[in-house]
């Protein structure tokens, strides 16, 4: 039996379960395990992605406690306020985004992807600060503003990722099993992009508390792994602390696998990998993948089988995260 999700209010953003579909042609193309890939990007919410299911935990839990301002933090392309932007606005709430520019000089106001997304959902504010400063701080500073103008700010760390934000991709592991279940499929593996590590450590816990062996490998965009497996301990101890108390889920480190050698010059920013891997899977696959998260782990994710990590009839499912609408900003990093 599996952790209890049902004493939790939890908004509902998309019908049904995500597809797992085979990808039959770069299974053959690379010559490894059979590859399958979690639809994610087809969660609800305007172009879909990950965030929207641990948005679907956050935003109830905003409302419960009366909140009508939704405050959230990411980089100038960032998906995650993009979904949050689009749970405020489907909720009725305001929302205001901060944005980190890491590169002086780098945010334009009439920008494509994301940043035409936030325009058209109109939030409140978007604030966008040097990429040195303390985005928990900004955020923080910025409640504080609202409130004195009347407001109900709720804040959302970056990418969701706090205990309560990890019930989404526990959900989603008790999802992969049943789906598992259906198709008559063992997954050796799940891998996944790791960002802000909500993700990684929500899919770990749900598939330890299932007792199922299933391994989840994360390939990191942006840190050293080391920093990946302190953050992943110390979230899996928050939802045992927080959540559930009286059922913990022991994570070891020996089991966190996260590899960082896909990164490249760094978050963002563009690899060969990368490029062949966007390009393999829109050619070959018709699945577009983006160029910050699911490029750069499905480029290491054949780059491991490229090196012999799976065995050939292990079964391998990708968590496509989603962020496809960064396509349309960062093209020159694909083509």
């Amino acid at each position: 039996m599996g952790l209890d999700l049902s004493k939790f209010e939890r908004k509902r953003y998309t019908q049904g379960k995500t597809p797992i579909e085979y990808l039959a042609n770069l299974t053959e193309i690379i010559g490894g395990p059979e590859i399958y890939l979690k639809h994610d990007d087809l969660l609800g919410l305007a172009g879909g992605g990950n965030k929207t299911r641990k948005l679907e935990f956050l935003v109830a839990d905003a409302q419960s406690r009366g909140a009508d301002t939704l405050i959230t933090c990411g980089a100038l392309q960032s998906n995650h306020c993009r979904l949050t932007l689009a749970a405020a606005r489907k909720e009725g709430m305001h929302a205001v985004l901060v944005l980190s520019e890491i590169v002086s000089g780098s945010y334009k106001k009439d920008a494509g992807g994301n940043n035409y997304l936030y325009r058209l959902m109109s939030p409140l504010d978007i604030l966008v600060v040097p990429g040195t400063c303390d985005l928990n701080i900004a955020m923080q500073e910025r409640a504080e503003t609202l409130r004195n103008e009347g407001y109900k700010p709720y804040i959302i760390p970056m990418g969701g990722s706090n205990a309560l934000g990890c019930l989404g991709y526990i959900a989603c592991a008790e999802e992969i099993v049943e789906q598992s279940s259906d198709l008559g499929i063992e997954f050796s593996h799940v891998i996944t992009p790791t960002g802000s590590c909500g993700t990684h450590t929500g899919l770990l816990m749900g598939f330890r508390g299932l007792r199922t062996k299933t391994q989840v490998i994360g390939i990191s965009v942006n840190n050293p792994r080391d920093n990946h497996i302190r953050r992943i301990a110390q979230l899996a101890q928050k939802v045992n602390n927080e959540l559930f108390p009286k059922r913990n889920i022991l994570i070891e480190n020996d089991d966190i696998i996260v590899f960082d050698d896909y990164i490249g010059p760094g978050y963002s920013l563009p690899t060969e990998g990368l490029k062949e891997a966007v390009q393999l899977l829109a050619r070959r696959e018709a699945i577009l993948l983006d160029p910050v998260y699911t490029g750069k782990a499905m480029a290491g994710l054949i780059d491991l089988i490229r090196k012999g990590l799976f065995k050939k009839s292990d079964k391998v499912l990708f968590l496509h995260t989603g962020g496809s609408p960064a396509l349309y900003h960062y093209s020159d990093y694909t083509l």
